[in-house]
């Protein structure tokens, strides 16, 4: 049997939660596992896990074809090797990206996910769920300022998502760039996916015309911002 390749959909804002309607980035995900009936978890962590934010992902996957569960931290934990490990979709949603990564880190299930994403389950999420992919992300976690924050190491460099629907994405991740404090990666707009396959990209997708991509390096000092060609999903 040939092996399944490891891919991770960040997502960098909108998605289920903002529009029911607009799934064309949640059906997009679920197809990549090739399953006709995928199992798909939602890992709610980074928001504490409120019941409108599950309520709302049963809602709108359940209008998909799949089957749906939700892992919670908040109450009694399931065997987590054996749920992550028997699903075809893993999604995880948006909120604190640094509760998300220390609970997971407590919870042992780092590891666990990084089995899954090599044995070919489908990794996605949206803000904290894109972020906690990269070796690092531009994250609000913090009530001050934006700042770079380390994550998992699944995929190189470094992702800011936001980054069209936030005003101080662009400047601050700009600034950090250019100060060394983030390393070069890919700032993603809202209703914008980048599909990774092992540690590159594969395609941009987005569910709105004109949502993009990016590509950002610092060159001679200043930051060099390049649009990553984008696979309109919208039907409209």
């Amino acid at each position: 049997m040939a092996q399944k390749a490891k891919q991770i959909i960040a997502i960098g804002g909108g998605g289920f939660y903002r529009d029911p309607e607009n799934l064309a980035l949640e059906r997009y995900a679920l197809h990549q596992c090739g399953a006709a009936n995928p199992r798909v978890c939602f890992m709610p962590t980074a928001s504490g896990e409120p019941d409108h934010y599950v309520a709302s992902f049963y809602a709108a996957f359940l209008k998909l074809g799949c089957r749906p569960s939700v892992l919670t931290f908040f109450k009694r934990t399931p065997d987590l090797r054996a749920l992550l490990l028997n699903q075809d979709v893993i999604y995880v949603g948006g909120g604190n990206t640094k509760s998300l990564l220390a609970l997971w880190r407590d919870w042992g299930v780092i590891e666990i996910l990084r089995e899954a994403w090599q044995s070919g389950v489908v990794l996605t999420g949206v803000s904290a769920g894109a972020i906690c992919w990269f070796e690092q992300g531009l994250t609000d976690s913090f009530s001050d300022h934006l700042r770079a924050l380390d994550g998992l190491g699944f995929l190189p460099g470094s992702c800011c998502p936001h980054y069209d629907g936030e005003a101080q994405r662009r400047p601050s991740l700009h600034k950090l760039l250019v100060s060394g404090e983030i390393s070069a990666g890919v700032a993603i707009e809202d209703w914008t996916g980048v599909h990774f396959i092992g540690g590159d990209i594969y395609k941009v997708i987005s569910a709105k015309r004109g949502a993009r991509a990016y590509s950002l390096r610092v060159a001679h000092g200043s930051v060099q911002e390049v649009p990553l060609a984008a696979e309109c999903l919208a039907s409209d």
